[in-house]
């Protein structure tokens, strides 16, 4: 029996004629190219900007190119599993994670799930991890301290709840130390705290558990790790989803703080997809929405009115900077968003100022509103002070004869920077650092040896904390700085005083 020419043609017509019906491209595709974390894929006519795919080996994707025949998405796992040709199914949500009380404690990956040995998480819903932030009408101002715990920046660049503060500076300067010390601070005060670890090391991240974990801190503290060895879109994702997680403490009512360390890797991770997505360059090859991404994302940060709860987000984005340059793409991009900038300057850093807080180019917008009277009643001239310091201290190298008044101007800025050093992981009370600084700001160590200030500031809390406590609490609880208190707490300094230098 023999099949003629032709009934093979129509067999082939009714084929094609019918492949449209047996596969449905609008909500399966192929993969026709995969590689680097990225894969372009023929079909899928229905799926959405931001949408799940689920590719084989029950790996899971993100779309991110709409194309008019083809989808290019980023795979949020290892990318040899998955071949040309492969089949990829919608799953009609978008990137979603976990989130609620469970995760507090846990080290999970850049995709919410845990990685620290510990088990499933039993979480009690799943969220976006992008969302629009929330309106004007639904905020209020911020007007409500986040105390750091450390003096040079809850006297000078104080941080409210609901801020968005930048920590800036070069590589080695200690900017995830004042993350840390900030985490630190916020035990015994209802805090949820989020670390976002983009692009590091494993080990690093293992030493940052390691130290909040000696310091009771990983009770009320998140770590969401997308260290260097992930792919770039699992480093992409890892700040929306420990974004995500924060909302919905602020959602709830609660106050909660997110560290993101770093954007400066966040937007190279994000560079890499575009490019590899062929989408055009832009300045130093970043795609043009980098702005946007990171503004999306820092905007989301914010104090709830009232009626919508009261709860507030904080952010303190990290970014990293080449040589103390600040007016790069990344750093300005980021600058322009958020409410502020602590900048660390890596001379001060060497020079042994620890933190090396560059008091002239570090600005809080808004965290004034937040400060404690009883703070800026004593740190209202230490900003002023300071600079006038750098200033004479730049003109004395000329070695120009100098009045007094001057000499005395440097030998108190000598006193202040000393006293605004500050060992890593032990912030300190606001009740203690206001002692500290009314001591330096009314003058009571000028007349210290420069090598016995941080003794002296030592040994005067002890002095007051053992006789004097009711001070301490009285400052605590009253917030501001009466004269009578501010007599007190003079009479009670120039005792000590008298003692140490007695000595």
């Amino acid at each position: 029996m023999k099949i003629r020419p032709e009934e093979i043609t129509e067999i082939l017509k009714q084929e094609i004629k019918s492949y449209k019906e047996k596969v449905d491209t609008a909500e399966i595709g192929m993969v026709i190219e995969v590689g680097d974390g990225v894969a372009r894929i023929y079909g899928l006519d229905n799926a959405m900007e931001g949408e799940l795919l689920l590719f084989p080996n029950n790996i899971y994707g993100m779309v991110l190119n709409l194309e008019e025949d083809t989808v290019g998405a980023c795979i949020f796992g290892d990318d040899s599993f998955i071949k040309e040709g492969n089949e990829v199914r919608r799953t009609k949500k978008v990137a979603q994670v976990d989130v609620g009380e469970a995760l507090v404690g846990r080290l999970v990956n850049g995709i919410g799930q845990p990685i620290d040995g510990k088990g499933p998480i039993k979480a009690e819903k799943t969220e976006a991890v992008e969302k629009v932030a929330p309106g004007v009408v639904k905020r209020q101002p911020v007007k409500e301290p986040l105390q750091t715990g450390i003096k040079a920046i809850d006297s000078m660049i104080p941080i409210g709840r609901g801020q968005r503060e930048l920590i800036i500076g070069d590589r080695q300067t200690g900017k995830t130390a004042i993350a840390i010390d900030t985490i630190i601070n916020q035990k015994g005060k209802g805090i949820v705290c989020i670390y976002v670890a983009i692009g590091q090391k494993n080990s690093s991240v293992a030493m940052v558990v390691d130290t909040l974990n000696k310091h009771d801190a990983m009770d009320y503290s998140i770590i969401v790790n997308a260290p260097a060895s992930d792919p770039a879109p699992l480093q992409y994702l890892a700040p929306y989803t420990g974004c995500a997680i924060g909302e919905y403490f602020r959602d709830k009512g609660k106050h909660a703080l997110i560290i993101y360390d770093d954007l400066t890797k966040h937007a190279n991770s994000y560079r890499e997809l575009s490019l590899l997505l062929r989408r055009p360059p832009g300045r130093e090859a970043y795609p043009g929405d980098i702005f946007y991404c990171h503004s999306k994302l820092l905007e989301r940060a914010c104090k709830y009115s009232e009626e919508y709860g009261g709860g507030s987000l904080t952010a303190l984005p990290v970014i990293e900077t080449q040589a103390g340059d600040v007016s790069t793409y990344i750093p300005t991009n980021v600058i322009s968003i958020t409410d502020g900038q602590i900048y660390l300057e890596t001379d001060l850093f060497y020079k042994g100022v620890r933190p090396a807080i560059n008091a002239g180019l570090s600005v809080s917008r808004v965290g004034g509103n937040a400060q404690i009277k009883a703070m800026k009643q004593v740190a209202a001239s230490l900003r002023l002070d300071l600079a006038q310091y750098r200033e004479m201290e730049a003109f004395t190298q000329f070695g120009t004869e100098l009045d007094k008044a001057t000499v005395q101007q440097l030998e108190r800025g000598k006193r202040l920077v000393e006293l605004l050093k500050q060992p890593q992981n032990k912030p300190m009370s606001t009740e203690d650092q206001i002692i500290v600084l009314y001591a330096g700001a009314h003058g009571f160590t000028d007349d210290v040896e420069v090598a016995s200030v941080s003794r002296f500031e030592e040994e005067l809390l002890v002095f007051m904390h053992e006789n004097y406590s009711g001070i301490l609490k009285e400052i605590e609880s009253k917030q501001a700085l009466s004269d009578e208190l501010n007599t007190r707490i003079s009479d009670c300094i120039a005792k000590f005083k008298g003692k140490f230098i007695s000595r």
